[in-house]
């Protein structure tokens, strides 16, 4: 009987760890939400926090359009948005245990070492590194939690 992926979105945050030659496992019900889109991984450094974006390879075309269709083709804007985002992007196949080796750019900017931190997030999932999603997590929790308390007020 063929196996059928019901999730096809990216949940659940999980921990791997991070070995000397700097690679690390991507959880298995990632690597076949990739395979059922049959898609590879593309990562790049998030614009807005401390951690590694990650995308289907599938899911970047509507990126690239999302850029076109929001900037003129040959104006400075569309150059600097396309090179930001894709000249810092890289396309990861995993090996035959499901690792990647991450890079040296994206180690620096996401902080991680021995240990990563995996958080789905629907389309897409972010790999952090676990002191610092714990800290981003608790002030997304407390932010929430005080702004419903006052609402309910």
């Amino acid at each position: 009987m063929e196996k059928t992926i019901k999730n096809r979105f990216f949940f659940d945050t999980i921990q791997s760890k991070v070995d000397n030659k700097c690679r690390v496992c991507v959880p298995a019900a990632y690597r076949e939400i990739l395979e059922s889109k049959d898609s590879t991984l593309v990562a790049f450094r998030s614009f807005v926090h401390p951690c590694i974006e990650c995308y289907p390879y599938v899911y970047m075309n509507m990126i690239i359009e999302k850029i076109n269709n929001n900037f003129d083709l040959f104006s400075d804007r569309h150059d600097d948005m396309t090179r930001l985002f894709l000249a810092d992007a890289k396309e990861f196949v995993y090996d035959s245990t499901g690792r990647i080796v991450l890079t040296e750019k994206l180690l620096k900017h996401s902080y991680i070492t021995d240990t990563a931190v995996f958080v789905g997030m629907g389309e897409k999932f972010q790999i952090w590194a676990p002191e610092i999603y714990e800290e981003e997590d608790r002030k997304l929790r407390s932010a929430l939690l005080k702004n419903n308390a006052g609402e309910n007020k």
